[in-house]
């Protein structure tokens, strides 16, 4: 299973990448607008840390300005994924793209349905938001698990990103339905690493240790 850190943070970014287990980056206007940067200066310096796929957020509506936008964010940097959500001219726009050979990283998808054409559209990656389903009294994990068999059904290449990831458990639970990628917030990578006797151990051994130095 691949980790991607959903963030526009520099230092988290490069923080994440020392320990060795980022496959990539998801970012949005939102996450953008909280660094004081200019927005391509931004992109470019994420891509030269991460050697895997950056997803970078189309803003227009009509398929034609999607296209248009989508190829100049793509000029960017070799490694980017666009972001755009499944409409009907994001669909547009995504069988346009992807023919050209530009990744689209469809988002914002709370359907199965929704998964299926962006698959059929030729989407590299499809993003449904399951925190934000939980956060409804829908059960955001069962959508992924919708998603998994109808890719495997008919062999889509496209990759599950599991987004709006809210706990370790989410991270967990997708990897065990077979998720391709999951995307988590800075907070939520730290905690996968972290367990309680985990650190009883670590503080056990120390103080062993010293009984050993001492004689």
């Amino acid at each position: 299973m691949k980790l991607f850190l959903d963030t526009a943070n520099l230092q988290e970014i490069k923080e994440a990448a020392s320990w060795g287990i980022l496959d990539g980056v998801t970012t949005n206007p939102t996450l953008c607008a909280r660094e004081n940067m200019p927005f391509e200066t931004l992109i470019k310096e994420i891509c030269q840390v991460v050697s895997g796929p950056v997803s970078v957020e189309c803003i227009s509506t009509r398929a034609e300005d999607i296209v248009a936008e989508a190829r100049k964010l793509n000029s960017l940097a070799p490694n980017l994924a666009i972001k755009i959500p499944v409409t009907l001219e994001g669909l547009k726009a995504t069988r346009i793209l992807s023919s050209e050979g530009i990744r689209v990283n469809m988002t914002l998808v709370f359907s199965p349905s929704q998964a299926l054409l962006a698959a059929k559209a030729g989407a590299a990656f499809v993003s449904p938001f399951i925190g934000r389903l939980d956060d409804i009294s829908h059960h955001g994990m069962e959508l992924v698990e919708q998603i998994v068999t109808i890719y495997e059904n008919y062999n889509f290449e496209t990759e599950i990103i599991v987004a709006s990831v809210r706990h370790p458990g989410h991270v967990v639970e997708a990897a065990l339905i077979g998720a391709h990628i999951a995307t988590v917030p800075f907070s939520v990578m730290e905690k996968l690493v972290k367990h309680p006797l985990t650190d009883l151990g670590i503080e056990k051994f120390l103080q062993d240790w010293k009984k050993v130095a001492a004689k």
